[in-house]
């Protein structure tokens, strides 16, 4: 009599099609997730730059608190939007159009966001709106990217 290994019915259970898609589902998410991040934190390096604020590897923890009103609104906002939803995100052009659309949305939240978090409560009409254009470009290159490598057919 053959015995079966007391986790044998798991991973049979796991190498399911349903399963498959789910962990595929969960590991994109979770790609754009951590890419999205980084490209807020690459949006708070460039401008700390600009304004010859410390911006470094040394100066990590204040590059990441000048992301974070960003990333939140822009977390907040997105899901609700289908920013991550494979239908609305599976080709390069609906990919930028659902990042750009979710982006335009995420932006005013940010900023109430960057304005009640920020000791310095000045918010320039310019200031916003370099904001709305980094972040729509680097949001939308990073994701085009993504999209393109990972491309499907819908």
């Amino acid at each position: 009599m053959r015995e079966t290994a007391p986790n044998s019915a798991t991973v049979i259970q796991d190498s399911t099609p349903a399963n498959q898609q789910r962990r595929s589902t969960i590991t994109r998410i979770a790609l754009l997730v951590v890419g999205d991040a980084l490209s807020f934190l690459v949006f708070a390096t460039v401008g700390r730059d600009t304004h010859s604020e410390a911006a470094g590897i040394t100066a990590l923890g204040r590059t990441i608190w000048t992301a974070f009103p960003f990333a939140l609104g822009w977390f907040i906002v997105s899901p609700w939007l289908g920013a991550f939803a494979r239908k609305h995100t599976g080709t390069v052009g609906k990919m930028l159009f659902r990042t750009e659309i979710a982006w335009v949305c995420a932006w005013p939240v940010a900023l109430v966001l960057r304005f009640w978090l920020s000791a310095d409560h000045k918010m320039p009409l310019s200031f916003a709106i370099v904001i709305l254009l980094a972040n729509a470009l680097f949001l939308g290159l990073w994701r085009s990217t993504f999209a393109y490598i990972t491309r499907t057919k819908s």
